[in-house]
C-alpha cells in the first residue's frame, strides 16, 4: 500500500491540484505496479508558515513528501527509475512552480500490514486479482488469523522480551 503524506505550507495546492496529484499517483501505482487503486492513499498536510522550518529558518516554498510502501518492496535496481517516475509525476505541481522539495520512501514488510483486518494476498494471486477487480479487500484463502491462545501469547512474549518472561515465571 503506497501511503503518501505531502507536507506543504498552507494554500500551496488548490483542491484541483490536490485531486490531480492524488489521481496521478493512484494511476501510476495501478498502471505500473498493478496494484488495486484502494491501496493508494494520499494525504495533504498543510503546515502553517510559522511551523515549517528547513535548516532552522522558516520556509513558505518547501514541500516534503513521505512515501510508505507497504504492499511491495522496490528492487534495488529499479529504485532510480521509480524515483524518476515519481519526480516526473510531481514536477508540474512542484518543481515547475518553483517550489523546493524533498522526498523519501520507507518500505515495510508486507507481513506487517493489514487491510480491514486482512493480510494482503500474494502478488499476482487470484485473491489479489479479485481485490483489484472489486477495488476492495475481501476474505481470501490464506488469510488466517494468528493463534491467540494463552500458550501462543506466552511464546510471543518470550520472543519479544525474554527477560520479562523470566521475571514473570520467577514468582
Amino acid at each position: 500500500m503506497p501511503f503518501w503524506t505531502i507536507y506543504a505550507p498552507e494554500n500551496t495546492f488548490t483542491a484541483e491540484q490536490k485531486k490531480a496529484i492524488a489521481s496521478g499517483v493512484t494511476h501510476g501505482y495501478s498502471q505500473f505496479a498493478g496494484m488495486p487503486k484502494f491501496y493508494v492513499v494520499v494525504i495533504f498536510q498543510e503546515v502553517p508558515s510559522e511551523s515549517f522550518y528547513v535548516g532552522g529558518k522558516p520556509v513558505d516554498n518547501f514541500v516534503r513528501i513521505v512515501i510508505d510502501h507497504i504492499a511491495r518492496v522496490t528492487p534495488v535496481e529499479a529504485r532510480p527509475l521509480v524515483l524518476h517516475l515519481i519526480e516526473s509525476q510531481l514536477a508540474p505541481h512542484i518543481k515547475d512552480r518553483g517550489l523546493n522539495w524533498e522526498l523519501h520512501i520507507d518500505e515495510t514488510p508486507i507481513d506487517l500490514w493489514r487491510v480491514q483486518g486482512l493480510p494482503a494476498p500474494p502478488f499476482g494471486s487470484e485473491a489479489e486479482k479479485k481485490w483489484i477487480a472489486d477495488n476492495k479487500p475481501t476474505p481470501h484463502e490464506g488469510a488466517v488469523l494468528p493463534d491467540m491462545s494463552p500458550q501462543a501469547m506466552s511464546r510471543l512474549a518470550a520472543a519479544i522480551n525474554p527477560g520479562l518472561v523470566d521475571a514473570n515465571t520467577a514468582d
